[in-house]
């Protein structure tokens, strides 16, 4: 959509005054640190020195999803465990400390919130180790990062590669100095092979505490209210038709922002939002109070297919089905080149907010309701598939993402988007307007079902669904409506508790009305269990018999109820 463009433009253009990476260099005066098995540490580090600091380590392991792995040709350095590091912490803090507040500053945090750091061990890379690229799991709801502190020592190679989305940085270190090498959590990193010498470092986990959410400031005001138009223009634009003889299309009930940065179930919330996210964020945040709609936070499975270009089709291989991550998993095949975005699909999981009735959020989201500055195809997929050339079909690549979301939705649209959710609810919050008589309101919520009734509540399986929505239309004073409302269903939900209902419908819009209704169940059971003998008439005759009985029923409505079970039984035999 063109709206959906605009918001996606307008809200790039929304950006924090920091960085995904940043780098910093301080003199080693005030770190003292002793290695049981080794001794106190002298700057810079000398070979024999490292030598020993090998020896009294053990090879490193690293973490694939749920599994902890040995693997050298993943990750091939020397691991000394914080158990054995003694820090004087008391004189380490007169550089930490500064050294943080600077690199809170550099990731764009704001000044409400400051970084601690939790040691969480020190690496040892001897010539020709390596850890190839790969991302750090956030191990507590605060953790935000990594900070990874090179000693002074003579090295060469060892560079360290970070990226993020589409952007990528390269910190060589320089002997005599400590240099502090900062990043968020989710950003994939690389050590390069060590050529000479030996690259000791000691990694921290970075916490942050306090609330990371930002304001807009006056700059940014202007363009608040171009996004805030902009939204508003997209929920009252209809849907573009999926396919040329679509029926139109209702507006769209959510706005869906896919954030940059990747976050975990338990850190995702308003005052952790790391960087670009916190900033445009606090942008919608400020649109929803404008525009009255409610706004939360929520994570997204995205799954993308594409075409793609194989080196396989040079060789004649067809069939051929592989499997990939980032991190490496033995599997040796190379990831095809992605040419053609063929079909993709988002479901919402889990959410956070403090409205009322946000289940209604979940489930699939509809693509024209998603907006993004950063496609989900920059980003590194937690699953791909590669489905090979079939000689007439084949050759595509399915991905899977795991994105955090930010979903705003009009207030005044919120029955409409909780009943599409959960029809039931529906039923039951206009049983209950009519209880306490607000017999204006519940009917105006009744015409609002119209548009979807029919696609949602078939979805509805409690038995006594039915039942309650004949009471409801009872109360409706549309025909139209009424009718609306009791299109979905079919025969078999006629039971003899509901038949009385739907003869006191019947006396009120008439024998026409009511013979439609039926018409259209029959047509519905026709469709479903298999069309009729050419020319048996089935349906006049069931027609007919319903006309019939209307005109003669008696008062106890039984007759309904027979008609409904021997249509079946009529139905059955054609």
């Amino acid at each position: 959509m063109a709206t959906l463009q605009d918001v996606s433009e307008r809200l790039a253009r929304i950006t924090a005054p920091g960085t995904f990476a940043t780098r910093r260099n301080s003199p080693a005066d005030d770190l003292r640190l002793d290695v049981k098995g080794v001794g106190r540490i002298s700057w810079p580090i000398s070979t024999s020195t490292a030598r020993r600091l090998c020896a009294s380590a053990r090879p490193a392991r690293y973490g694939l999803k749920n599994q902890t792995r040995f693997d050298p040709r993943v990750r091939d350095t020397c691991e000394i465990p914080k158990t054995r590091l003694r820090i004087d912490e008391r004189r380490w803090r007169n550089t930490l400390r500064p050294m943080l507040d600077r690199i809170r500053r550099d990731l764009g945090l704001p000044d409400g919130a400051s970084l601690k750091a939790e040691l969480h061990n020190m690496l040892v890379y001897g010539p020709g180790q390596f850890f190839v690229t790969h991302q750090d799991s956030e191990k507590s709801d605060d953790m935000i990062g990594t900070l990874v502190v090179i000693l002074p020592s003579a090295f060469t190679g060892g560079a360290m590669v970070i990226e993020h989305h589409d952007e990528r940085v390269t910190f060589r270190a320089t002997s005599g100095k400590l240099m502090f090498i900062a990043f968020y959590a989710d950003c994939h990193h690389q050590v390069r092979p060590v050529t000479e010498g030996h690259r000791v470092v000691l990694t921290y986990n970075l916490m942050v505490d306090g609330d990371t959410s930002r304001t807009i400031g006056p700059a940014g005001v202007d363009q608040l209210d171009i996004v805030a138009r902009s939204i508003q223009r997209f929920f009252e634009t209809p849907l573009p038709r999926r396919w040329a003889n679509e029926p139109p299309r209702e507006p769209p009930d959510r706005f869906v922002y896919l954030l940059d940065h990747q976050y975990t179930q338990r850190a995702l919330a308003w005052g952790r939002l790391k960087n670009a996210d916190a900033v445009r964020a606090a942008a919608r945040r400020d649109v929803a109070r404008r525009l009255d709609c409610e706004i939360v936070l929520a994570l997204a499975d995205v799954h993308e297919s594409w075409s793609c270009e194989d080196e396989d089709l040079r060789y004649g291989r067809y069939g051929r089905r592989g499997h990939w991550h980032r991190e490496h998993d033995g599997d040796e095949d190379e990831a095809p080149t992605l040419v053609e975005l063929l079909d993709s699909d988002i479901e919402l999981r889990h959410w956070t907010g403090s409205g009322e009735g946000i289940e209604a959020i979940a489930g699939a989201v509809d693509r024209d309701e998603v907006c993004y500055t950063k496609p989900s195809v920059e980003l590194e997929p937690f699953a791909s598939e590669h489905e090979g050339y079939m000689g007439n079909w084949g050759n595509t690549v399915d991905r899977w993402y795991h994105r955090a979301v930010v979903v705003l939705w009009p207030r005044a649209r919120m029955f409409v988007i909780r009943a599409k959710a959960s029809p039931g609810w529906a039923i039951g919050e206009l049983t209950k307007a009519f209880e306490v008589r607000d017999v204006e309101q519940a009917r105006e919520l009744a015409r609002q079902l119209v548009p979807f009734w029919s696609r949602v509540a078939p979805r509805e399986e409690r038995r006594d669904f039915f039942v309650r929505t004949l009471r409801v239309a009872g109360g409706v004073e549309s025909s139209e409506v009424a009718a609306s409302l009791l299109e979905p269903f079919t025969f078999e939900r006629l039971t003899p508790r509901a038949a009385p209902r739907l003869v006191a419908l019947a006396d009120r819009h008439g024998l026409e009305w009511c013979t439609t209704i039926l018409g259209a169940w029959t047509a519905k059971e026709r469709r479903e269990v298999g069309e009729p003998k050419r020319g048996s008439g089935w349906f006049r005759c069931q027609t007919s018999a319903a006309r019939c009985a209307l005109l003669d029923r008696p008062r106890d409505s039984s007759w309904l109820a027979g008609s409904s079970r021997s249509s079946g039984r009529v139905f059955a035999r054609t």
